[in-house]
C-alpha cells in the first residue's frame, strides 16, 4: 500500500509507525517531539477582521511541559478561532517516529513490514464478506464437475447476495459465458479466476475518472483542498479525523475546516477529533455561512503554510437545491483562493447500508461533483461486494476504506488486495 499520502517526494517524508507500540525511551520521545512540535512561544494565528487573512499575534504561554494545554484564541463571534491542542506522547492517538537515524535499507524494511501488516488487516476486514461469498460458492460448486446453466444461475444469486449488484453481476456472468463458449473456461478453478479477473478489471477501470491519486496535483499548489461530503451517520466526521491523522503522520501540516454549520454537533465532534489528533480546527458558530468559514480556513492554511485542508460539509439531502447552491458557492470560494480547489470531493459511503448507500451516492453525484469514494465500516458487513457495485455504477475510484475503529484503521483502497481478500 505504500505511503498513505504521497504528494511529497520520498526524501521529504518524516515516516511514522502508526501501529508501533509506544515503548521508546523518554529521551528519544522528547528528542523527536522537539523536532516536530512548534515552539510554544511561536505566534498564534488569529483570523483578521480586515479581510486580509490571518495575522500572527503573539500569545504568551507558560512553559509547563508536564501540563496539557489548549490554546483557543478568543475572537468576536463572527470570526472563527484556530483551536490547537498538542497530543501527549502517551496518548493512544500519538504516533512514533521511524527512521530519523536509519539507513535507506532499514527504512525500506520497516515500510515493507508496515505494508504487510496493513495488508493483513485489510484481508481481515473483508473476512465477513469472504466467508459469506465462499460459503455460497462452495454450495454452488459442491459435487459439480462441469459448468452448466444451473451452476451459473446459482452463481448469479451468490454474487447478488454479496451486494455486487444486479447490473454488475450480469455483466460479469456475460463475460464468463463468452469464455465458456470459447472453451477458455472449462473447469471450476478457471471459472473462479475469471470472476476475480472481471471484478478487478471493474475496480481498476473506475480509476480512469475522478481523482485516483493526490499526485495529480503539483507540489507547488498548496494547500491541497479535500472536501468531504455524505449523509449524516455514515462516518463522515470519523473519516475526517482519521484522514487528518494519517496525512499528518506522513509529515504534512494539516488543517480542518468545520463548514457544516447547519448541525451544531458536527463542530463539536470535529473538535474532539482535532484535540485527539493535534490537528488545528477552524470552526464558527451555528448558522454561519459555510463559504465564509471555508474562506477563513483557506486564508489560515496559506498563512501557516499548511499542505492540506480538509473541509467538512453539511450532511443532508432533504433539500437538494439548497445543498447544491451551498456546495457550488464553497467551490467558487475555494477556486478563487487556491488553484484548482477543491482538488478532491470525497463521498463517504457506509458499506453496511449496501444498495441504499449506493442510492445515496447517486444523489450526491448530482449535486456535489464527487471525485472519489471513502467506503467506511467495510469490516462490519457480509455484503462488502458493494465496493464493486459502486465502482461499476458510479465510475469513480474508491480512494480509502475504513476497516476498524482505531485512528489508523483507514487505509488506501487496493483493488487487487480487495479481490484477493474476497476469494483468498
Amino acid at each position: 500500500m505504500g505511503l498513505f499520502w504521497r504528494r511529497k517526494s520520498g526524501d521529504e517524508f518524516v515516516r511514522l509507525g502508526l501501529n508501533e507500540p509506544v515503548a521508546r525511551k523518554e529521551s528519544e520521545t522528547a528528542a523527536v517531539a522537539s523536532k516536530l512540535e512548534k515552539p510554544t512561544d511561536a505566534p498564534e494565528l488569529v483570523p483578521s477582521t480586515s479581510g486580509g487573512g490571518p495575522t500572527p499575534t503573539p500569545i504568551p504561554v507558560e512553559s509547563k511541559p508536564e501540563v496539557e494545554r489548549v490554546r483557543l484564541v478568543a475572537q468576536p463571534e463572527h470570526v472563527p478561532a484556530i483551536r490547537e491542542k498538542p497530543v501527549p506522547s502517551r496518548s493512544p492517538f500519538a504516533t512514533s517516529v521511524l527512521g530519523l537515524n536509519l539507513s535507506i535499507e532499514e527504512l525500506q524494511a520497516q515500510e515493507a513490514a508496515l505494508e504487510q501488516e496493513f495488508s493483513a488487516r485489510f484481508r481481515r476486514a473483508v473476512s465477513a464478506t469472504r466467508e459469506s461469498l465462499s460459503e455460497r460458492l462452495d454450495t454452488v460448486f459442491a459435487g459439480r464437475k462441469q459448468i452448466d446453466d444451473e451452476l451459473l444461475d446459482q452463481l448469479e444469486e451468490a454474487l447478488i447476495a454479496a451486494d455486487i449488484g444486479v447490473p454488475t453481476t450480469l455483466e460479469v456472468l456475460e463475460t464468463v459465458r463468452r469464455g465458456i463458449a470459447r472453451k477458455q473456461i472449462n473447469d471450476l478453478d478457471a471459472l473462479k479466476n475469471a470472476i476475480k479477473t472481471e471484478l478487478l478489471t471493474i475496480l481498476r477501470s473506475s480509476e480512469r475518472q475522478g481523482v485516483a491519486s493526490e499526485t495529480t496535483v503539483p507540489d507547488s499548489v498548496a494547500p491541497y483542498v479535500m472536501m468531504i461530503v455524505g449523509v449524516n451517520g455514515v462516518g463522515k466526521t470519523t473519516t475526517i479525523g482519521k484522514l487528518a491523522q494519517r496525512i499528518k503522520a506522513e509529515g504534512n501540516d494539516v488543517l480542518i475546516c468545520a463548514a457544516d454549520t447547519f448541525r451544531a454537533a458536527a463542530s463539536d465532534q470535529l473538535a474532539i477529533w482535532a484535540e485527539r489528533t493535534g490537528v488545528p480546527l477552524i470552526q464558527q458558530k451555528q448558522g454561519t455561512d459555510p463559504a465564509a468559514v471555508l474562506f477563513d480556513s483557506l486564508k489560515a492554511a496559506k498563512a501557516r503554510g499548511s499542505e492540506v485542508l480538509i473541509v467538512d460539509t453539511a450532511g443532508r439531502l432533504h433539500n437538494k437545491s439548497n445543498l447544491m447552491a451551498e456546495l457550488e458557492k464553497m467551490k467558487r470560494v475555494a477556486g478563487r483562493e487556491v488553484e484548482g480547489a477543491p482538488h478532491e470531493t470525497l463521498l463517504v459511503v457506509d458499506a453496511v447500508t449496501g444498495q441504499n448507500g449506493l442510492e445515496q451516492a447517486r444523489q450526491f453525484l448530482k449535486v456535489a461533483g464527487v471525485t472519489g469514494i471513502v467506503l467506511t465500516k467495510l469490516d462490519g458487513t457480509a455484503k462488502g461486494g458493494i465496493a464493486v457495485a459502486i465502482a461499476k455504477e458510479l465510475s469513480l475510484p474508491i480512494r480509502y476504506a475504513g476497516i476498524g475503529e482505531k485512528v489508523d484503521d483507514l487505509v488506501v483502497f487496493d483493488p487487487e488486495q480487495y479481490v484477493n481478500g474476497l476469494f483468498g
